[in-house]
């Protein structure tokens, strides 16, 4: 069977499970979010997966939609909720992700998925990144997180579409639950969140 079969196969069988799994933390968090920051609970957006075909990603929500005069967004921090601090420190903002998986547009283990509008910003190396199909967690996510820069985190990307494997997929996995328990690199240093990419040279972001 070929590695593209037996991952399909192992993402289907993870996010299955995970879902069944982790159902009572997700109803839990849906719960929360909507008393202390009201509906709805799952943020969603577009996001470039595999060839840069766009896709709507699902995360639980972790900022309010709190505006200045003007109707402009406040900035993150000023939106950033503690419940949502601490959604992102334990990673449950990414479970809504699992049925992106279920529904193919991501993979359990694969580069992160990013904005559309950072497609065009990408050099010829670092668009290579959308060669495989976008995951849940990654080598750049066991490797520093958002606490790296964006030239390590693209490189660490293409180092995985290039070494991809199902022993490499079941190492990343066991890091990530070990990463998630350590809580590490959530965010870059100096920022609530993740700076936005505008081009080579910037810190990194985390979708």
């Amino acid at each position: 069977m070929s590695y593209r079969a037996v991952k399909r196969l192992m993402d289907l069988f993870c996010a299955s499970f995970g879902l069944l799994l982790l159902s009572g933390v997700m109803i839990w968090a849906a719960v929360m979010i909507r008393r202390r920051m009201s509906s709805p609970a799952i943020f969603s957006q577009v996001r470039a997966g595999k060839d840069g075909a766009a896709f709507r990603l699902y995360k639980f929500r972790s900022m309010t939609d709190e505006r200045d005069a003007s109707g402009q967004l406040l900035p993150d921090e000023r939106r950033l909720t503690d419940l949502g601090k601490w959604l992102r420190r334990t990673s449950i903002d990414e479970l809504p992700q699992l049925w992106n998986v279920i529904k193919g547009d991501m993979s359990i283990v694969g580069p992160r998925p990013l904005l559309m509008e950072y497609v065009p910003l990408y050099s010829e190396m670092e668009r290579r990144r959308l060669d495989a199909l976008p995951g849940i967690t990654g080598w750049a996510q066991v490797n520093g997180r958002n606490a790296i820069s964006w030239q390590e985190k693209f490189a660490l990307d293409v180092w995985y579409v290039d070494n991809r494997s199902i022993s490499l997929d079941v190492r990343i996995i066991l890091l990530t639950i070990k990463k998630a328990l350590l809580r590490e690199g959530i965010s870059a240093q100096g920022d609530a969140t993740m700076p936005r990419f505008t081009g080579s040279g910037d810190r990194s972001d985390d979708a």
